[in-house]
């Protein structure tokens, strides 16, 4: 009697031991987006971080941070790749100066219409794949994009025209759309998106592409900026969720899977 008893508890024990080591370790990825928390774009994240959360009965958490409150927009991604952050939240544009092609993970300027076209081109159209031919190469894995739109350019002047744009001081991302602009006659100056109302409070800029209308007006923009284009005729901006390589491939495919669907 004793002998099966003993057996038994022995049994018991193992299957509490094996049973503790099929449960998932509890991991948290540290996020970064240049958008601020009470924005759109915000909001929208904070959905996001929260679904994971929900879908993955808490094993797998983001830490967000807004803003860029841990390093600049522009170096969100290196440091995602050199592991101050696990994933960028932000956009290819910054990353323009390394390689041209980033350019049109971000903005092709006037190349997409609405943002299915260019989510179809990402999802069906052999985008992911080749964006992640770009993106192995700097030890980073393109998710998924997000877009919010055709987005208006805001000033502190009417622009009628062309010819309104000469000598227009903005904000602009580095990339394509400074080139565009100051071959047009504008003076682009390349800064932190979170600089913007600064900048125009202060005179440094006369307006800036910052986001869309439901953006602008969520920061503060149109308090300094009274006037806008609409709809957006230049830009409708893609921003990216890329993540360290190892960091993606260490998470489970059912953690993988969670993050794609609930950033879907």
């Amino acid at each position: 009697m004793l002998k099966t008893v003993t057996n038994t508890l022995l049994a018991s024990a193992a299957i509490v031991v094996v049973g503790a080591g099929a449960v998932a370790a509890q991991t948290t990825l540290r996020i970064q987006t240049h958008s601020g928390q009470s924005s759109p774009y915000g909001v929208a994240i904070q959905q996001f971080v929260d679904n994971v959360n929900t879908m993955s009965g808490g094993d797998l958490t983001i830490e967000a941070f807004y803003g860029s409150s841990v390093v600049p927009s522009a170096e969100t991604f290196d440091a995602a790749k050199n592991g101050i952050l696990d994933c960028d939240m932000t956009n290819g544009s910054y990353q323009a100066g390394k390689n041209a092609a980033f350019q049109f993970v971000a903005d092709t300027m006037g190349g997409y219409d609405t943002p299915l076209q260019f989510q179809a081109w990402v999802r069906a159209g052999g985008g992911t794949e080749a964006i992640n031919e770009l993106y192995a190469s700097h030890d980073m894995t393109f998710i998924g994009a997000h877009v919010g739109g055709q987005e208006s350019l805001n000033s502190t002047r009417p622009i009628a025209g062309v010819a309104d744009l000469e000598g227009f001081k903005f904000r602009s991302p580095p990339g394509m759309e400074s080139d565009i602009f100051a071959a047009l006659g504008a003076s682009p100056i390349v800064m932190d998106f979170t600089e913007v109302i600064t900048a125009l409070e202060s005179g440094i800029i006369d307006g800036a592409d910052a986001s869309t209308l439901g953006t602008n007006l969520n920061i503060g923009v149109y308090d300094v900026a009274k006037h806008t284009t609409f709809p957006g005729f230049h830009s409708m901006s893609s921003d990216h969720l890329a993540c360290r390589t190892s960091v993606w491939e260490s998470l489970t495919d059912q953690q993988r899977r969670i993050i794609e669907v609930a950033h879907t």
